[in-house]
């Protein structure tokens, strides 16, 4: 067959069987075939898109501004609590820098570990017991009550 040219060319329309898929894409839907029907159906669809979309500008605004605000909170709880660890280590550093000195490690020697320098006698006075004060009846229990009844004060 002799080849025709562009003009020459007998042209399709485009309802027949040969033409593209994308056609059917786009083209409109006949009623029977769609998903949603008149009326009360489209409004609740509609409402319903709007809570999701009502829901999303909640989530992407409101909650991310609340947390925002809490985080706020916490760096001022934060800061506070810096401050005060920093004064707690400004007086343990007075602290170290003051037990590096030759007065220092005496003192520490003397009240931890209970060093005494040459020359010193150390006298350790600890508060006295407390006893018991009911004691049986008979000997030697009397005698001793009566000593304990003459050393407490009357009230």
């Amino acid at each position: 067959t002799p080849r025709r040219s562009r003009l020459a060319r007998r042209r399709r329309p485009a309802s027949t069987a040969r033409r593209s898929s994308l056609a059917d894409l786009t083209g409109g839907v006949p009623r029977e075939a769609r998903i949603t029907g008149r009326g009360r159906t489209t409004v609740v669809l509609g409402a319903l898109a709007g809570v999701v979309v009502l829901t999303l500008i909640a989530s992407l605004t409101v909650i991310p501004w609340r947390t925002y605000g809490d985080q706020g909170d916490r760096i001022d709880e934060l800061a506070d609590q810096l401050a005060r660890l920093e004064a707690v280590n400004a007086d343990l550093s007075a602290e170290v820098q003051r037990l590096r000195t030759d007065d220092g490690v005496r003192e520490a020697a003397r009240d931890e570990l209970g060093y005494v320098a040459d020359g010193e006698d150390r006298e350790t006075l600890m508060d006295a017991p407390l006893l018991p004060t009911d004691l049986p009846n008979g000997w030697p229990y009397g005698v001793i009550a009566d000593i304990i009844a003459a050393r407490t004060p009357s009230p």
